[in-house]
């Protein structure tokens, strides 16, 4: 079951993908928030890599790919700090768009990304897993590492979520991080793997929309 969903959500951030592309150039190349395009196609390898996994099969192509999925995690996810601030910005708010916020918000993702690499990346002992019908190296020590990175990255656009609420009445960035939240934190009776995977594609999905909305309102 899993083989379909990966493959589904792959061919949806594909989709994503180009929604990206087409509003960045309709609008402009240089916004911050594109940094967004970067994770969608950091998510597209993730997602695809998985669904191959059966077919390319065990050994060191596959484990090299899979190591490529962890640094990519690393040092993409942190980039959606800088959507969540440039987001906020475009709101009007005017200390958002001070110097120093933005010095620190930069400085913030860059320490985010060095966690994940020293408490990930550096201890990576990637062993070849079946579940449900798709085939994957995972960390060993993966359950016991801390998803610190993951937490504040979370918080920092739960937090953006509700300035644009606030500021917009735009209530789907909100929602898609709450749905995150909750799907992330409460065991759902589902056997698949792939459900954090799908909460992460709504999530992208509220994201890309947002900025949609943004420029829509001018």
């Amino acid at each position: 079951m899993d083989l379909f969903i990966y493959t589904f959500i792959t061919i949806a951030y594909v989709g994503i993908l180009l929604w990206g592309i087409n509003l960045a150039k309709n609008n402009t190349w240089f916004s911050i928030s594109n940094v967004l395009i970067l994770v969608i196609i950091a998510l597209i390898y993730d997602n695809a890599i998985v669904a191959m996994g059966g077919l390319i099969g065990e050994g060191r192509v596959l484990k090299g790919l899979n190591y490529a999925r962890y640094w990519l995690h690393a040092l993409c996810t942190p980039l959606l700090v800088l959507y969540a601030w440039k987001i906020v910005e475009n709101t009007g708010i005017k200390w958002i768009s001070k110097e120093w916020v933005r010095i620190g918000t930069s400085i913030l993702v860059i320490i985010l990304i060095f966690i994940e690499v020293a408490t990930v990346i550096t201890k990576l002992e990637l062993v070849a897993k079946w579940k449900y019908g798709v085939l994957a190296y995972e960390n060993v020590d993966e359950a016991s590492a801390a998803p610190i990175m993951v937490i504040v990255v979370t918080l920092v656009l739960l937090i953006a979520s509700i300035f644009i609420w606030w500021k917009l009445k735009w209530r789907w960035f909100f929602i898609g991080t709450i749905i995150m939240i909750i799907g992330s934190i409460v065991p759902l009776p589902i056997k698949s793997e792939a459900l954090t995977n799908g909460l992460e594609l709504i999530l992208i999905i509220t994201l890309m929309a947002t900025r949609q909305f943004q420029e829509r309102i001018g």
